[in-house]
């Protein structure tokens, strides 16, 4: 296990993965801090442009700590995005209101020349400013989760100069030209590592890998574009801080799934809201006790709420919530949603779901 047994770790969010039992799950949720909370708006509006924002090590940390004064999460996740890694490579990034990150498309193996691993440093240096703000500021109980984007996914937005529906342009090149696009997923493996890097030595205690498009793939280029890159960095990151638990988000993975966590190692999967509870808290359960050459006894199992009922609330949430955690009772489990908190959503339901969580008993 990523986190010793027998050891005590601080707070709640590690210990599933030391295989200590909880009478009630931890809590975090995906983008915690964000648009829906005034508070955040306010200091958006202060900072400026949205890499204003990452980019300061004060403002950042403080819309960190927001999500954390209001509902006491057991988590927080560093206040940052995925591209910054194409950005510190030198790939000019920028995000426009209602149409969100654009950069200038990277499209064949002779573009590569743009980008410089050896410049990334600065940048990377401010976000660990902001992990270790964070670190003196976060109560001790609450652990600091920092996390990069997965290859496969930073490489779609890196090719197609934004987010698209089917990272068809990132898909045709790694048919067109394989050995082309291997050399952009190693450029960011290796890049990669040395973000997360920084941020476990600025003080993160858990590690999550964002692979959104990992559900594009066919199985055979889920595989190699997925599944290899990801298992490199973790590989990487537990020769340097075997201690530091590794949680993979491949969303839209569905069956491969169980592919992914034996063959990359991680010690957590966050289950997209298409994951089904059943499969998150009996297949799991059963199949993954032992595997693969880590010999993990359990896999710590994340999720998987889906966003949209967050909006909802009322008895519609509070039925599905309650459904999730009777499902996960008794397992290595953490909750949060399948994907990302949506601009709209009420802070209030935030709050009446973090209360649902802490008062659920096993029946």
């Amino acid at each position: 296990m990523a986190v010793k047994p027998g050891t005590a770790p601080k707070g709640r969010l590690l210990q599933p993965f030391a295989g200590q039992s909880l009478a009630t799950p931890p809590i975090w949720l995906m983008r915690q801090a964000g648009r829906y909370l005034p508070e955040y708006r306010a200091v958006r509006a202060k900072a400026g442009g949205f890499l204003d924002l990452v980019y300061n090590p004060a403002l950042a940390a403080d819309v960190t700590l927001q999500p954390i004064r209001r509902y006491g999460f057991d988590a927080a996740i560093l206040f940052s995005d995925i591209l910054v890694v194409p950005d510190a490579l030198g790939q000019p990034l920028r995000f426009a209101e209602g149409e969100g990150p654009l950069l200038e498309p990277i499209g064949d193996v002779k573009n590569l020349s743009r980008l410089r691993a050896s410049a990334t440093r600065p940048k990377f240096q401010l976000v660990a400013e902001t992990v270790q703000r964070l670190r003196q500021d976060l109560p001790s109980e609450t652990a600091l989760i920092g996390f990069c984007g997965a290859p496969w996914t930073v490489a779609t937005y890196m090719v197609e100069g934004k987010g698209s529906k089917d990272q068809a342009a990132a898909r045709l090149w790694a048919y067109r030209d394989r050995d082309g696009f291997q050399k952009l997923i190693d450029l960011l493996v290796e890049v990669s590592i040395d973000y997360l890097t920084c941020q476990v030595e600025a003080g993160a205690d858990v590690l999550q890998i964002f692979d959104t498009w990992a559900g594009s793939l066919p199985d055979d280029e889920f595989d190699r574009w997925v599944v290899e890159p990801t298992k490199a960095i973790v590989a990487a990151m537990k020769e340097k801080h075997p201690d530091v638990p590794i949680v993979g988000f491949p969303r839209g993975a569905g069956g491969a799934a169980l592919w992914y966590v034996t063959e990359t190692g991680v010690d957590g999967l966050g289950c997209d809201t298409a994951m089904p509870p059943y499969m998150m808290g009996e297949a799991f359960d059963g199949e993954l006790r032992t595997f693969g050459p880590t010999g993990k006894e359990k896999i710590v199992i994340q999720g998987n709420l889906d966003p949209l009922l967050l909006v909802v609330g009322g008895p519609a949430m509070e039925e599905r919530v309650t459904e999730i955690l009777d499902l996960m009772a008794g397992k290595p489990f953490i909750f949060n949603l399948g994907h990302g908190i949506v601009p709209q959503t009420p802070p209030e339901n935030v709050a009446r779901l973090v209360e649902l969580v802490r008062a659920w008993k096993a029946g």
